[in-house]
């Protein structure tokens, strides 16, 4: 069920289906879309004309976005199953988060442990009407979806505790996303209010295009992505990422390049041409 007014799916719990089928969502085709360009790139189907042509433009001038997306989406799985695992978290909060596809946040947690709870936040209307694919959960398991924008932290983290219990660490997920932030909206009070409002222990992910990394041709591709898209993306220095960052700690290598998140080897190649900023940090207790 679709509570636009109030931006909440109806919640699927233990191996229930949702309520009632996403109804008829309107959407822009003629324009690019963050989620379906993103598809576009990590081989998906759910894109069109528009999406591709945007998606082409970057290449062109970025000949490794297809390779960063996908690898980010390596880092999603590799985060989630460290968190799930290594350090017992059992609950996500995953924001931007983009169409379905294979290995969504809570496959993976659920495959560690099955109890795991997550709620999918987007503001892309594309998104919720795939909306259904994200409310699967394992008997033990919850999961939810959220239609609201990363600037509304309040209505993010009220309708979270719906299912989410914000007394208890969190993971909150932010790959892809806070780089359409611009500065004039703070993206680094609105970090600050989502960290504020989870438990100490609680855990940021990020994954967030680098400004400072190979500049030229990856600041081309931006460029060319800006001038199709009313979506603007605002790629940050390291300084800045630190800045979105404050007062969290490290968790393993902290906040690193995505080419240097993995293991020497495990890309094929050196990873110098996977740009963007990406880590885990942990809210003190």
């Amino acid at each position: 069920m679709v509570n636009l007014s109030e931006g909440a799916v109806t919640s699927t719990s233990h191996h229930e289906a949702p309520h009632a089928e996403p109804g008829p969502v309107a959407f822009d085709t003629s324009m690019p879309s963050p989620a379906r360009v993103w598809n576009y790139w990590i081989g998906g189907k759910d894109n069109y004309a528009a999406d591709r042509a945007a998606a082409e433009a970057v290449m062109a001038a970025n000949p490794a976005q297809a390779t960063i997306a996908r690898t980010a989406r390596r880092f999603l799985v590799d985060v989630v199953r460290q968190l799930a695992g290594q350090h017992g978290v059992r609950q996500f909060l995953d924001i931007g988060s983009g169409l379905p596809t294979a290995d969504n946040t809570h496959e993976i947690a659920q495959r560690v442990a099955p109890a795991s709870r997550v709620v999918y936040v987007d503001n892309d209307p594309v998104v919720l009407a795939h909306a259904r694919a994200l409310l699967t959960s394992t008997p033990e398991g919850k999961t939810d979806f959220i239609l609201a924008d990363l600037r509304d932290p309040e209505t993010i983290l009220t309708h979270a505790a719906r299912t989410l219990d914000l007394s208890q660490p969190v993971a909150i997920v932010l790959i892809g996303v806070l780089h359409f932030i611009d500065e004039d909206a703070d993206p680094y009070a609105i970090v600050a209010q989502l960290m504020d409002g989870v438990a100490g222990g609680s855990y940021l992910v990020i994954g967030h295009a680098a400004s400072d990394v190979r500049s030229a041709e990856v600041q081309q591709g931006y460029r060319a992505y800006n001038e199709r898209s009313p979506v603007k993306i605002t790629p940050r220095s390291r300084q800045q990422i630190d800045r979105l960052v404050a007062g969290l700690e490290p968790v393993g290598p902290g906040m690193v390049t995505l080419g240097h998140w993995f293991e020497p080897g495990q890309l094929g190649g050196d990873g110098a041409d996977l740009v963007g900023y990406t880590g885990i940090m942990r809210k003190p207790h």
